[in-house]
């Protein structure tokens, strides 16, 4: 599989926003949020965590008694915190957003030492971060909650000796956070295994997807193999909306429509060249209905439901 990073700022951080300001709703004490996750608990002590976690998560609140509100959020949980712990404790996937300050990196730091085997010294969570001033932060306050449970944690970031994290990792961590190109970097090394990865945390997630990681030259690498057919799949933004002519690709899959109908064109012309047959399935939820009526009204076409036999259509 070819994965190709954007070029610039793909990610529409404007729609994103406007969206999740629309699903936002008011909590009974005064802080902003939305939740398709019921269960509130408002003690840590009522979240059936670890003794040893909630000795780290208190003591971590007397820590910084000093400032008003971090002493808030960890003798009584926040708003995100009563309802973001637990669920990320059973194993759901979560998406959280919230005001800064208001405990976000303690909810997954929580949830993820509640989930370790410490009998395993291998990386069970990785944690990746845009920076390497968040990712040593988010290792510090992992640190500082799992105090009590001997947690193993390394930021492996740019900037600091490679040699140095290849051989703590060679030791054995529990949790791993770090930068893309670094921890891109111990993985290609095979310095950091993926074979006991259970955890998967993207902080600053809009501000992840609107990067490319990746430079031109490994752009073209990666279009390379693609075209030879060394690599049959390819994961890309709408950088590679027009232009693209890879004569076999018979299929696209519109995981999310494009913004632009004019773009819708354009994307699924990159099936079916040249009288090729070529098929575009596209990801429809009930927020991209209006989106698809605009495409449809734009090119005087109907899209059809995915019908029943679309292995014979392949």
């Amino acid at each position: 599989m070819a994965a190709l990073a954007p070029d610039g700022n793909q990610f529409d951080t404007r729609q994103y926003d406007a969206k999740m300001t629309e699903l936002l709703s008011v909590s009974a004490d005064g802080q902003e949020f939305f939740t398709s996750y019921d269960e509130v608990c408002d003690t840590f002590d009522a979240m059936g965590l670890q003794e040893n976690l909630l000795r780290g998560i208190y003591a971590y609140g007397k820590y910084f008694e000093a400032v008003l509100v971090l002493q808030r959020c960890f003798e009584k949980p926040s708003a995100i915190q009563q309802r973001g712990i637990v669920p990320f404790c059973k194993g759901l996937d979560v998406i959280q957003q919230a005001q800064s300050g208001t405990g976000k990196t303690a909810t997954f730091c929580s949830g993820i030492l509640q989930q370790l085997d410490y009998d395993l010294v291998q990386c069970q969570a990785l944690v990746l971060a845009p920076t390497r001033e968040l990712a040593q932060q988010i290792e510090k306050v992992m640190r500082a909650l799992g105090d009590y449970l001997n947690v193993k944690v390394h930021a492996c970031v740019g900037g600091t000796s490679v040699r140095e994290d290849q051989r703590i990792l060679s030791s054995g961590v529990h949790v791993v956070v770090g930068t893309p190109g670094r921890v891109f970097d111990m993985l290609r090394r095979q310095s950091l295994r993926p074979d006991c990865i259970k955890m998967f945390v993207l902080d600053e997630a809009d501000e992840m997807l609107s990067r490319g990681f990746k430079d031109q030259n490994t752009r073209d690498i990666i279009m390379r193999e693609f075209r030879s057919g060394s690599s049959r799949m390819l994961i890309t933004t709408d950088l590679l909306a027009r232009g693209i002519d890879v004569q076999q690709v018979s299929l696209v899959i519109n995981y999310d429509l494009p913004t632009q109908p004019e773009n819708y064109l354009h994307r699924i012309g990159r099936s079916g060249r040249f009288g090729r047959k070529g098929v575009a399935i596209n990801f429809v939820t009930g927020d991209d209905e209006r989106m698809l009526s605009d495409i449809q009204r734009f090119y005087n076409v109907v899209v059809a439901e995915l019908p029943s036999n679309i292995a014979d259509l392949l």
